[in-house]
């Protein structure tokens, strides 16, 4: 999504087409779900990427996450387990200053937005994850096809008990910015609560403040910093 895309670089990307960040990475604004997920992978393939970084935002599954937790997970579950490059994984970590909280285990992807509690302990018990995204699952399905190293950064915006409410999604649009036209209708009515949105708005900041800390210890592995080495790909909702 936007939002996350300002944590990678300060350009107004263009929606849904490959733009590079210098000699090293590259980044695609695909917008939520698996199949926008599925394009941009391939779009950074066919472009030349040499490895795949899903980046982004995650949910809870597990009450011991809050937002702003950073996940890297060693594997994704979607439908089948799938594994990350646990070296890449290693290197970006130890990059990262103490006070980020970092956690690993089992990252799932969804292909509906997870809406409430209920839904994510289900998800949890069903997984052994302890978040969840929409993208993940997609990009590292591509990577393993072609046989590329594949790695997930994400950042908890809302935890196991607050999920987004499902009507929130007609309000969204394609690149996952607000659509005020739709979304005021909803306040007005009550459909929505500002204190929900509020909750919202905390989560996603305390997220892109922790993905923003990643970009700026952790760039070497990211493929922005001057002498990063190959070319590193990068996903955003």
């Amino acid at each position: 999504m936007r939002m996350e895309a300002r944590c990678v670089t300060p350009l107004r990307l263009p929606f849904n087409r490959m733009v590079s960040l210098g000699e090293s990475a590259a980044i695609w604004l695909c917008g939520m779900g698996e199949e926008p997920a599925r394009e941009a992978a391939e779009g950074l393939r066919t472009g030349g990427a040499t490895a795949l970084m899903s980046f982004g935002l995650a949910g809870a599954l597990i009450p011991s996450l809050r937002p702003g937790d950073l996940v890297l997970p060693e594997s994704i579950y979607a439908g089948r387990s799938l594994q990350v490059d646990l070296g890449w994984r290693a290197r970006l970590q130890q990059q990262l200053p103490p006070h980020l909280g970092v956690v690993g285990g089992i990252l799932a992807t969804s292909r509906e937005v997870v809406t409430s509690a209920t839904e994510k302990r289900a998800l949890a018990q069903l997984t052994g994850a302890c978040a969840v995204d929409m993208e993940s699952g997609a990009v590292a399905e591509t990577a393993a096809q072609a046989g590329m190293p594949f790695l997930a950064v994400r950042a908890i915006s809302d935890p196991a008990g607050f999920s987004p409410p499902s009507i929130l999604l007609g309000a969204i649009r394609r690149d996952g910015s607000a659509d005020l036209t739709r979304l005021l209708p909803l306040l007005l009515r009550g459909s929505v609560t500002l204190a929900t949105l509020l909750h919202l708005a905390m989560g996603s900041r305390a997220a892109c403040s922790t993905l923003s800390a990643v970009m700026r210890y952790a760039n070497r592995e990211m493929g922005t910093s001057k002498h990063a080495a190959g070319t590193r790909r990068m996903s955003e909702e």
